[in-house]
């Protein structure tokens, strides 16, 4: 193991940097309020888009009570499922507690935090894949296979999402053709000098050649280019996380998430 592998698998992360790189992320595409208690992300124009759509919890609350009741007088006069995202979970029994005896629904999902050790994995070049940004010529193009993953939720989810995103300066989305069909994308949101990967996605007919790899690699090389000096990814699964730890991605936390909904699908019945 490389002595900067050593060190990142040492990495403690600061959940608030974290948060503060995430919540940037997400007022791409919805509005954060400021509450005495934590955040109320939410766009109106997207309901059934969950992160678009929550209370996120990071510190204990003094009246959780109070805390459930404003945030389902907020989502339902607005026709939108109240949730909740928890964090620190150790500190959170009494919220926990007192959304069991209201009958809200709970998961908890474990969100594996890698970061790429800044090394470009060597790959075979092959002459069938080619790269380009996404533009509106090839917009509907990139949609098709985001809308065909069913881990983001299927094209009525993503639709709206990923015009916002696309419209939006720190996003960059990128389109791999294989012998000239579009079969896979991701994208690269930069906030100063971090950025994270993401929405990387490969159509079912075209998964197993090692595609998402060559896409990986492209986007590396652009943040290096760019003077990026931390790259993130959030996988949504181990399987994926495995695959990201082929291209220099090394998970140095894994943070566990408590999900609260009052009806509806869970995270994990989306992702499958």
């Amino acid at each position: 193991m490389r002595k900067n592998e050593k060190e990142l698998m040492m990495m403690k992360i600061d959940l608030q940097d974290l948060f503060t790189l995430d919540f940037a992320y997400l007022e791409t595409f919805t509005k954060r309020t400021e509450t005495a208690w934590g955040s109320i992300f939410c766009n109106e124009n997207q309901p059934d888009y969950y992160d678009a759509n929550h209370i996120h919890i990071s510190k204990n609350t003094e009246d959780p009570g109070l805390v459930i009741e404003e945030a389902i007088t907020f989502f339902e006069s607005r026709n939108i499922i109240p949730r909740f995202y928890i964090y620190q979970l150790e500190a959170q029994g009494n919220l926990l507690a007192e959304l069991k005896r209201r009958k809200f629904l709970y998961e908890e999902v474990s969100i594996p935090v890698q970061f790429w050790n800044y090394q470009i994995t060597d790959l075979i070049n092959d002459p069938k894949v080619t790269i380009e940004k996404v533009t509106e010529e090839n917009y509907e193009e990139a949609l098709y296979i985001e809308g065909s993953i069913k881990e983001f939720g299927g094209i009525e989810t993503i639709e709206k999402v990923f015009r916002e995103q696309f419209n939006h300066p720190a996003f960059i989305h990128y389109l791999l053709r294989y012998g000239g069909t579009a079969c896979s994308t991701a994208c690269m949101f930069t906030e100063g000098d971090q950025a994270r990967i993401e929405s990387a996605a490969t159509v079912e007919g075209y998964r197993g050649k090692g595609l998402i790899g060559q896409l990986i690699q492209f986007i590396q090389k652009e943040a290096k280019t760019r003077e990026i000096k931390k790259l993130w990814i959030f996988p949504i699964n181990e399987s994926v996380e495995k695959v990201y730890e082929k291209y220099g991605f090394r998970t140095v936390q894994s943070i566990t998430m408590g999900h609260a909904f009052l009806r509806g699908k869970s995270i994990k019945e989306i992702q499958g």
